[in-house]
C-alpha cells in the first residue's frame, strides 16, 4: 500500500505523521489540569468534536482512493486521542456541559457522517465518488483551518497575544507546508488545497504574533515603574506616636490634672531632593499608630510637611 518507488512521498507522509501526531497532544497539559482539578474550568468540547469529524472524514476518503496508509496511520491516531479528551471532558463537565458534548457527537459525528457517506455512495460511482468525497474534505478542512479568524480578531482587538500561543501557530504551519507537499508529490488536489489555506493563516498568526508580541513588552515595561513608585513611596512614608509629656515632644504636662492623656503624632512625608512633596494625596490621610480609642473630632493642626498633629486619646 505504501509507494516505495516514490521515496519522497513516504518520507514527507511520515514527517507529516510525527508533527501532526505531536500537535493532537498539545492540549495534554489542558486535560491534566482538568484532571487534577476536577473541573472543566470552562472549556470547551467543540473543537475536539470536530477533530474526530474531519478525522473521520480523511479515513474514509483514504480508503476510497487506495494506497495512502499515512493518511489513514494519522487520523486514526487522532481519533483515538481526541476520543480520550472527549472521555475526560464528559467525566468533569457540569451537567449541561455532557448534554450538549453528547448531542454534537450524535449529530454530527455520526448522524452528519453517515448521511454524507450515504449521500456519495449512492449518489455518484467510481471516480466520481471519490471525487466529491475529496471536495466534502477539502471544505470541512479550509473550514477548520478559518476557524482561528476569531481568535486573531481576538488579538487585533485587545491588542494581546495571550490567546494565540506561538509555538502551536508555527506547528499548525509545519504541518500544513508538510502535508501541501506530500499533496503535490501524490498529485492528489484534495489533499493539496486544505494545506494551502493552511498555510497562509498560519503564516498570518505568526505575522500578528510578531507585530503584538511587542506591544505586549510595552505595556509591561509601562506598568512596572509606577508599582516600584508605589513600593518607594509606602517606604519613605512614616508615622510616629508619643506622649505629650514624654521626652520626645519637649512639653510637660501637669500630673495633678486628671484629663485625658495627649499623644503627639508625627506624620514624615516624603519628599523628593528638590523637597517637593511626592504625593500629595498622602496628606489627606490619617496617621497609622499603635491601636488607641481616639476621637477624630478632636485632632488639633493641619496637615503639611513635617507637620505635628495632636491627639487627645480617651484613655
Amino acid at each position: 500500500m505504501i509507494a516505495i518507488h516514490h521515496p519522497w512521498v513516504f518520507t514527507f507522509g511520515l514527517l507529516g505523521n510525527i508533527i501532526s501526531f505531536m500537535v493532537f497532544l498539545a492540549p495534554v497539559p489542558t486535560f491534566i489540569r482538568i484532571c487534577k482539578k476536577k473541573s472543566t474550568e470552562g472549556f470547551h468540547s467543540v473543537p475536539y468534536v470536530i477533530a474526530i469529524f474531519s478525522c473521520m472524514l480523511w479515513i474514509y476518503y483514504a480508503l476510497l482512493k487506495g494506497n495512502t496508509i499515512l493518511l489513514i496511520t494519522i487520523n486514526t491516531a487522532g481519533i483515538v486521542i481526541e476520543t480520550i479528551y472527549i472521555a475526560i471532558f464528559i467525566t468533569y463537565a457540569p451537567k449541561q456541559a455532557k448534554i450538549s458534548t453528547l448531542k454534537l457527537l450524535m449529530l454530527l459525528n455520526f448522524c452528519g457522517f453517515c448521511a454524507i457517506v450515504l449521500l456519495c455512495h449512492y449518489l455518484a460511482k467510481g471516480d466520481a465518488r471519490v471525487q466529491a468525497f475529496g471536495w466534502v474534505c477539502v471544505a470541512f478542512s479550509i473550514s477548520v483551518f478559518a476557524a482561528p479568524l476569531s481568535i486573531m480578531r481576538k488579538v487585533i482587538r485587545t491588542k494581546s497575544v495571550e490567546y494565540m500561543p506561538f509555538n502551536l501557530s508555527l506547528s499548525l504551519t509545519l504541518t500544513a507546508v508538510i502535508w501541501f507537499t506530500y499533496g503535490m508529490l501524490k498529485k492528489d488536489l484534495y489533499i493539496t488545497l486544505p494545506n494551502v489555506g493552511g498555510f497562509v493563516f498560519g503564516v498570518a498568526q505568526m505575522i500578528l504574533y510578531g507585530i503584538y508580541r511587542k506591544h505586549d513588552k510595552g505595556a509591561q515595561k509601562q506598568k512596572l515603574p509606577e508599582q516600584v513608585q508605589v513600593s518607594t513611596s509606602a517606604k519613605h512614608s512614616s508615622v510616629e506616636i508619643h506622649p505629650i509629656n514624654s521626652p520626645l515632644s519637649g512639653a510637660v504636662t501637669p500630673t495633678s490634672q486628671a484629663a485625658p492623656e495627649e499623644i503627639e503624632v508625627v506624620v514624615g512625608i516624603p519628599e523628593n531632593e528638590e523637597g517637593k512633596i511626592v504625593h500629595e494625596d498622602l496628606l489627606h490621610r490619617l496617621p497609622v499608630g499603635p491601636p488607641c480609642n481616639v476621637d477624630a473630632k478632636k485632632i488639633i493642626g493641619g496637615p503639611g510637611p513635617a507637620s505635628t498633629q495632636l491627639v487627645e486619646c480617651a484613655v
